[in-house]
């Protein structure tokens, strides 16, 4: 490979990462000003300060997106609902395959999304929002070096004396732009170290998911063997991908990965799916968390409150007797 030529700038690659060059642009920015931040505070100008830098990437970009996360959350909330009187509308057209029926389902399908401010589609957009945030940051940290050598064209932030400063910096003995394959023996062993975490990051995600968020009820064979193999599957494939990447965006994959995890664990506590131990902790921590409110307030427990209400149906009872009043025909009393 002539490594004077940044192949990400080539053929599709290059067309694509065109496309993305405003997202390109201000991450270049964002890295800037937290490394201009951390030299203030008195970092050197190599080396933590970038690694901090690219790490205060990853939460501001987690933060832009955790609002589209959490009503994520609630529409997938809604969703869950929502699906009894969606089996009732299935059930109403169940078997009519005519064009007007199929239509007609559509419509109280949309209608039933519409009134409950629920969209089907609406989990999956954070998704997609990170898949071209990573690209775009794999692009960039990877064009850094080659602007250094005065191989590629500024990028953002990034002129060649920035990028210089960026290429000399070291963390834990490692250069920030070392790939496994072009580091030392010590870089190897952190590259590796950095690659494991990674991968216990998201297999304790995905673990973790499985354990506390699955309702028993839907868990089938097909299933358990499905999320067993992403379980392992996902991890393994990190290992490859990893060793290829610049040391940079090991950096930012760990950081993100950390991100993502702690995200899972509140999504898990706060939305859990219905059915699960997730969903049982909640509902007895949301029992003690209003009992608490209450005795803060003066107000009786919740379960002082169930038992004076069943004191106060009990003297009622007692008071208007326990047989119940004979309906009586209002021609009773009439002769025939």
């Amino acid at each position: 490979m002539n490594t004077d030529n940044f192949l990400l700038d080539a053929g599709i690659w290059g067309f694509v990462y065109k496309i993305l060059t405003p997202i390109e642009w201000l991450m270049t920015q964002i890295m800037w000003l937290f490394h201009k931040l951390f030299t203030l505070l008195g970092m050197p100008e190599h080396g933590l300060s970038w690694a901090l830098a690219i790490i205060f990437l990853v939460i501001v970009v987690q933060a832009c997106v955790f609002p589209l996360y959490y009503k994520s959350m609630k529409g997938m909330r809604a969703m869950q609902a929502m699906q009894p009187k969606m089996a009732k509308i299935q059930n109403k057209y169940k078997g009519k395959n005519d064009p007007a029926s199929k239509e007609a389902m559509q419509r109280e399908m949309m209608k039933l999304y519409q009134d409950n401010h629920a969209n089907p589609a609406g989990s999956c957009l954070p998704m997609l929002l990170q898949g071209p945030v990573f690209m775009c940051m794999f692009y960039v940290l990877s064009a850094i070096p080659y602007i250094a050598r005065g191989k590629r064209s500024p990028l953002g932030a990034f002129d060649v004396e920035t990028a210089q400063s960026f290429s000399q910096s070291t963390y834990f003995g490692v250069k920030i732009t070392d790939t496994f394959t072009s580091s030392g023996t010590t870089g190897k062993i952190v590259i590796g170290i950095f690659v494991a975490l990674m991968c216990a990051c998201l297999w304790y995600m995905q673990y973790y998911s499985m354990r506390h968020n699955t309702a028993p009820a839907t868990v089938n064979r097909q299933s358990a063997m499905m999320q067993k193999a992403m379980l392992w599957i996902f991890p393994i494939m990190y290992i490859f991908s990893g060793v290829a990447m610049p040391f940079a965006v090991l950096i930012y994959w760990l950081a993100n990965n950390i991100c993502n995890l702690l995200r899972t664990m509140w999504q898990v506590r706060e939305f859990p799916t219905p059915g699960s131990p997730a969903a049982e902790a909640k509902v007895i921590r949301d029992h003690d968390n209003e009992n608490k409110k209450r005795a803060r307030e003066g107000k009786p427990s919740l379960e002082e409150e169930e038992l004076e209400r069943a004191k106060s149906e009990a003297e009622a009872r007692v008071s208007q007797g326990f047989q119940r009043q004979q309906p009586k025909r209002k021609n009773r009393n009439k002769k025939k």
